[in-house]
C-alpha cells in the first residue's frame, strides 16, 4: 500500500496511491489518522477503495505524505561518518562513540516539504543534499511506544519514505562548534515523499539480518553523484526505533531517518575524501533527484536564498554577580 496527500483541482486530499491513481481514504480519514489505527486497518481501507476509480496520478500534485509529530535524523551509515570527519592529520575517520549507539537529532517537522516543491535555502556557499530513507512510526494496540526492544520496535513500523536532509554546511559546522546543533544549518526543509510505502510492501526486501536490501541513489541534475544500499546501515531500522523509545517515546506519525548514505550520499562526504569542493555545492536552478528502489522518487528545485533578518552579535559578559540593579 502507498499512503499520499496531494493537491488538485478540487482541492487538498489524502489517501491511497493505487496502480496510476489516487483514492481518498474512506471516512474522510487522513494519513494521521489511518498511522494511529495501524496497519491492520490501513489494510482493510485499501479494501474498501481498492476498486474505486479514483483521479489518474498524473494529474495531482503530491505534498509531503505527512506532516510529522517529530523528525528524529540518525547517523547510520559509517561510510558517511568517515567522510564528514577528519583526525588532526586530515585522514578521515569514526570516532569510537558512533559504534556504542545509533546517534540522531531532532529537525523541524514544520520545515517538512514535498515532491516538486521548491527548497529555498539560507544564505550559504555550502548548500549539500543528503540521500536517506526514513521510517514512519504507526499505532500498535497494547503497546505505548515505550522503551521497546528491537522486536517490539519492528511492529510500530508502519512504512517507509524517502528523506532530504538539506544542509547549509558552511552554517552547520559553524553551529557545531558551540557543542550544540545542527540548528539553522538544516532547520529550512527536509523532503519527504512522494508516500509512505508500508512495511509489509517491503518485507521481501530485507536480508538475513533484517537491513532493508534496497538501492539509494542521489542526482544532480542528470547526473549520478551517490549511491548505496541502504542495508549498509550500521543498525536496522527496528534498532534505530527501539533506542529512540528508550526512557521516551515513539508515536504514530514520528519519523526517523536513516541519515545519510555512503558513497556519494551528500557533497559534504565526496569533498572530505577528495579535498577539495567537487563536485561543486548546490546552487539556484539546481535539480536533485533521489531514487529509492521500492519505493520511489523525490525532486526538488533550488530556488533563491531566503533574506537574512540581522541580528547583532552577543552582547559582552554581563555584569558580576555582586551588582545589583539600582
Amino acid at each position: 500500500m502507498r499512503l499520499a496527500r496531494w493537491e488538485s483541482p478540487l482541492g487538498r486530499a489524502e489517501g491511497f496511491v493505487i496502480e496510476d491513481r489516487v483514492v481518498p481514504f474512506p471516512d474522510g480519514l487522513s494519513v494521521q489518522g489511518v498511522l494511529e489505527r495501524g496497519l491492520a486497518t490501513a489494510a482493510e481501507l485499501h479494501a474498501r477503495v481498492a476498486d474505486a476509480a479514483g483521479t489518474p496520478l498524473a494529474s495531482v500534485r503530491l505534498r509531503a505524505p505527512l506532516r510529522p509529530a517529530s523528525v528524529r535524523d540518525f547517523a547510520a551509515f559509517e561510510e558517511h561518518v568517515e567522510g564528514m570527519s577528519s583526525d588532526a592529520e586530515g585522514t578521515p575517520h569514526v570516532a569510537p562513540e558512533w559504534y556504542q549507539a545509533p546517534t540522531f537529532y531532532f529537525t523541524n517537522p514544520h520545515a517538512v516539504i514535498g515532491d516538486g516543491e521548491t527548497v529555498r535555502p539560507p544564505v550559504t556557499e555550502r548548500l549539500d543534499y543528503e540521500l536517506e530513507v526514513a521510517a514512519v512510526i504507526g499505532g500498535v494496540a497494547g503497546s505505548d511506544g515505550r522503551d521497546l526492544t528491537p522486536e517490539r520496535a519492528e511492529a510500530h513500523i508502519f512504512g517507509y519514505t524517502i528523506m532530504n536532509d538539506w544542509s547549509a554546511r558552511d552554517i552547520q559546522n559553524r553551529e557545531m562548534r558551540v557543542f550544540l546543533g545542527p540548528a539553522k544549518g538544516k532547520d529550512f526543509a527536509t523532503t519527504l515523499g512522494p508516500w509512505i510505502v508500508t512495511a509489509d510492501e517491503l518485507a521481501s526486501r530485507r536480508d538475513a539480518e533484517g537491513f532493508l536490501a534496497v538501492r539509494a541513489e542521489a542526482y544532480i541534475g542528470a547526473t549520478l553523484v551517490g549511491e548505496d544500499l541502504v542495508s549498509n546501515m550500521g543498525w536496522t531500522f527496528a534498532e534505530l526505533v527501539a533506542y529512540a523509545s528508550r526512557a521516551s517515546v515513539v508515536v504514530p506519525g514520528d519519523v526517523l531517518g536513516s541519515g545519510t548514505a555512503g558513497n556519494g550520499g551528500c557533497l559534504g562526504e565526496l569533498w572530505g575524501r577528495n579535498g577539495t569542493m567537487s563536485p561543486p555545492p548546490l546552487t539556484e536552478g539546481d535539480t536533485v533527484r533521489i531514487v529509492v528502489e521500492g519505493i520511489g522518487e523525490i525532486t526538488n528545485t533550488i530556488g533563491r536564498a531566503a533574506a537574512e533578518v540581522p541580528l547583532p552579535t552577543a552582547r559582552p559578559r554581563p555584569l558580576p554577580r555582586s551588582r545589583r540593579v539600582p
